[in-house]
């Protein structure tokens, strides 16, 4: 690649003898279907920071060894980034890191892997707020994410597209085609934090969702009067969310010169459909903005092979392909029943060799509050909230799905619901397939001690209701698989 083209995102500063680092601050409290105001609590965090940082989270190093900025790619078409994560954080935050990491590899090139014996690698630590240099510097690079505000997935990506060469968007050289800098709201001292950069945009959009762009209030010295505003439209949304969008994704692969197959959804619903072409490797990764993910196929035709090896599409229980499996290796006619994810994300896996034949498929997907789909054993069923009160006004649906020469026994080992004769109020039901359109197994309400039940196939669904009125501790149900007689 053109050394001047390795440097298009790299948005160096005007004075460009001083490469980059860059700093964020992000809120650390931040729930599934919160606003996710990143942008303050990098801010906040970054306040005692001792690394001289320029637009709220950049350091700046006087020298790097790195010739252009880029990582370099492997002769794989992969992307290695080394990485080194510091004592310091407890398992979980090592967990949100490495979930972080496991996106990039997800949906680009970029391949984040355990620094062994390389020279050059990213040093992730607990230092003074949440920053990044820009590109690669050479050595061991600082990446600091502290230990809780910090430990955001929105924040870690950020910084790491810090590391792998991208900066803000609102620093583009071709910025005002889309945002008006709000100047008289902006202080003297703060004006250097929207100066425009000398950039190739590789002939991409502008991205006002961008994980890399500022929130609209940002350096603001006025309550109440944002700094950055959308043109023509000035009620466009803008600023970075929890995940990279469409265009990041976009821009990293070209960036690189990768090819690769996935997409992102943010919508509360939507479509995805199959490409219509031999050796597909794609990914759709689907992150609704509260509640849980649910999909159904609504049309199924993946050419048949030997446990599904050659052509199937795959479903993960979260963002990457290190998420728990929901639905492994499906092929074939059968549409497969429908996947509930555990969270509000979920990642879908289409491969296809270079014989195929099937159609493909095309699938729907919905925000529910609740529910599941469970294909292995050792896993528990319980209403939302369990122990404590269920929400009012649930309608859940639990899938089970066992091996087809099996079917499923159901207990219920825990059961306290609002008491009713007919069980017309709060209530669970049992069907022997796969929707409520299959034969009813049971119905229960109110409080029980010890209940069973058995489907007569592969196939068993469960539906939670809750009313308006009563609501009480729910329930607790396991289950296991036999062979049919």
């Amino acid at each position: 690649m053109d050394s001047a083209l390795a440097l298009i995102l790299l948005c160096s500063l005007l004075d460009s003898v001083l490469p980059k680092s860059i700093k964020g601050v992000l809120s650390s409290t931040q729930t599934q279907g919160e606003s996710e105001d990143y942008y303050s609590t990098i801010m906040n965090e970054n306040k005692e920071c001792r690394i001289l940082l320029i637009q709220g989270d950049i350091a700046i190093k006087i020298s790097r060894s790195s010739s252009n900025g880029l990582w370099k790619k492997s002769t794989d078409g992969k992307v290695y980034v080394p990485y080194k994560i510091g004592n310091e954080y407890n398992s979980d935050e090592v967990t949100a890191i490495v979930s972080a990491m496991n996106i990039y590899s997800t949906l680009t090139c970029i391949q984040f892997t355990p620094q062994t014996s390389e020279n050059d690698f990213i040093s992730i630590s607990s230092s003074d707020g949440c920053w990044s240099y820009i590109g690669m510097q050479g050595g061991a690079q600082e990446v600091s994410i502290q230990k809780g505000g910090c430990v955001t997935q929105g924040i870690i990506l950020h910084e790491l597209n810090h590391a792998i060469g991208f900066a803000h968007e609102h620093c583009r050289n071709d910025r005002d085609n889309y945002v008006e800098i709000m100047y008289r709201y902006i202080s003297p001292g703060d004006v250097i934090n929207f100066d425009k950069m000398e950039t190739n945009n590789i002939g991409l959009m502008y991205d006002y969702l961008s994980i890399m762009h500022y929130a609209p209030w940002m350096f603001s010295n006025t309550t109440g009067k944002n700094t950055i505003v959308p043109t023509p439209n000035p009620n466009v949304p803008i600023g970075m969310g929890s995940l990279l969008t469409n265009l990041d994704i976009a821009k990293i692969n070209k960036l690189y010169g990768c090819d690769f197959c996935s997409s992102v959804s943010i919508t509360p619903s939507g479509t995805i459909t199959s490409p219509n072409y031999q050796n597909a490797q794609c990914v759709w990764l689907i992150q609704t903005p509260s509640g849980q993910v649910s999909m159904k196929f609504n049309a199924f035709a993946i050419q048949s092979s030997s446990d599904c090896t050659s052509n199937y599409i795959r479903i993960y229980d979260g963002p990457s392909r290190s998420s728990t499996v929901l639905l492994d290796k499906e092929c074939g006619m059968n549409i497969p029943p429908p996947v509930i994810s555990s969270t509000n994300q979920m990642l879908v896996e289409f491969i296809s060799d270079n014989s195929q034949t099937g159609s493909g498929f095309t699938a729907s997907y919905n925000t529910v509050p609740c529910g599941g789909t469970f294909y292995t054993l050792l896993r528990k069923i319980t209403s939302p909230g369990y122990p404590n009160s269920y929400p009012p006004n649930m309608n859940c649906g639990y899938t089970i799905t066992a091996p087809p020469n099996m079917k499923i026994s159901l207990t219920v080992t825990n059961f306290f619901l609002e008491v009713s004769s007919t069980c017309s109020y709060d209530r669970l039901e049992v069907y022997d397939g796969d929707s409520v359109n299959a034969p009813l197994l049971d119905k229960w309400c109110g409080i029980k001690y010890f209940l069973t039940t058995s489907s007569t196939g592969p196939l068993m669904f469960l539906r939670f209701y809750s009313d308006n009125s009563v609501q009480e501790t729910g329930f607790l149900a396991t289950y296991q698989f036999s062979l049919l007689p």
